[in-house]
Parts: C-alpha cells; structure tokens; sequence
C-alpha cells in the first residue's frame, strides 16, 4: 500500500501539471480535473507521512533522511503542492502572472519526479526488507515446529513400546500413542506445505 500510495504521487502529478497546461490553453474542465489530480496528490502525500490505521508514517532512517534530511523531499512536495494551488487559481481567475507560475510548475515537474522516484524505490526497498524478514521468522517458527513434532515422535514411538510391554494393560496407552504419532505426521505435512509456499 505504501508503494501505491508513492506510486500515485508520481503519477497524479505529471496528471496535474498536464490538465494545468491544458486549462491554460482554455481546454474545458481541464482545471478542474488538474484540482482532482492535486487532491489526490495530497492525500497521499498526507497518509504517507502521519501514522495512521495500517499505515506508518515516516517510519525508517532512509525515509527520515529522504523527507526532512539534506534532499528536503517534504519540502519540495509541499512547495509543488503550494505553487499548483496558486497556479491553477491564477490560470481560473485569469490573472496576469498565470504563465509565469505554470512555467515554474513545469520547469519543477523534472526534479519533482526524481524525488517522488527516489522515495518510491526507498519504499520498494524497505517492502523486501520486510518480505525478507518474515520469510525468516517464518522458516524459524516451523524449524522449532519441526522440532517438537520430531520430539513428540519419539514420545510416541516410546510409548509404543512401553504399551506393547504392558501388553493387555497397554492397550488404551498404544491407542493414544497411535492418534499422537498420526497427529505429528500431519504437523509434519503442514509444515513442509507452508515451507515450499513460503519459498514460491
């Protein structure tokens, strides 16, 4: 979600300034669907920064660094979003200084996009990081499933033999021992299952 979210900030933008460029050529509604475009920016932009449900926020170093650090992402996509704001309003109002700011919204787009692509791939690194990790505390949990199930076959196996020892008195005993050695097998299925998944 959070690469979609970063993905949509990419691809709304470049819609922004697009139907920008098109209201000021006196395209119908193309401000309009620029204003949309700008909401939907925003949005994200907001989910992606303040913790919220599901979502973290800003919530590793290499984010940290790429927003408030020395690249200013935070501030360059504020500013991107403050400057479409007054530019779509001028280009609206008609006003005389609308094509010095859609020129500047332009002229930005470049830059723009290269650090909403340098926060997405941060994004698409950190989700395999996090992919990495739970396939290891995974493979970890059923290690120590495998574990006891090869403990509690033994048990079984024991018990086995201490019910075939017993002999009419074992009885009952052997047929516990029975339903706990078909219960390790089947632990023992499910395990290899959610190995060969997890691997896939």
């Amino acid at each position: 979600m959070l690469i979609n979210l970063s993905g949509r900030r990419r691809f709304t933008s470049q819609r922004l300034v697009l139907y920008a460029v098109l209201g000021a050529q006196g395209r119908e509604n193309a401000t309009s669907t620029a204003r949309e475009a700008l909401k939907l920016f925003r949005d994200a932009h907001q989910l992606l920064m303040r913790p919220s449900g599901q979502l973290p926020g800003v919530f590793c170093g290499e984010l940290e660094q790429a927003y408030f650090g020395t690249q200013e992402g935070d501030r360059k996509i504020r500013h991107f979003m403050d400057l479409a704001e007054r530019a779509l309003n001028a280009i609206d109002d008609k006003l005389r200084h609308a094509p010095q700011l859609l020129e500047e919204l332009v002229d930005g787009t470049t830059a723009l996009l290269a650090v909403l692509n340098q926060l997405t791939a941060i994004y698409e690194a950190e989700s395999k990081k996090h992919a990495r990790l739970m396939h290891a505390q995974l493979h970890g949990v059923m290690t120590d499933i495998e574990t006891i199930a090869r403990e509690a076959k033994m048990v079984a196996f024991n018990a086995r033999i201490v019910a075939a020892r017993a002999g009419e008195a074992g009885k009952e005993f052997s047929v516990v021992a029975g339903v706990l050695s078909r219960i390790t097998g089947e632990i023992d299925d499910l395990v290899k299952a959610a190995l060969e998944e997890a691997v896939a």
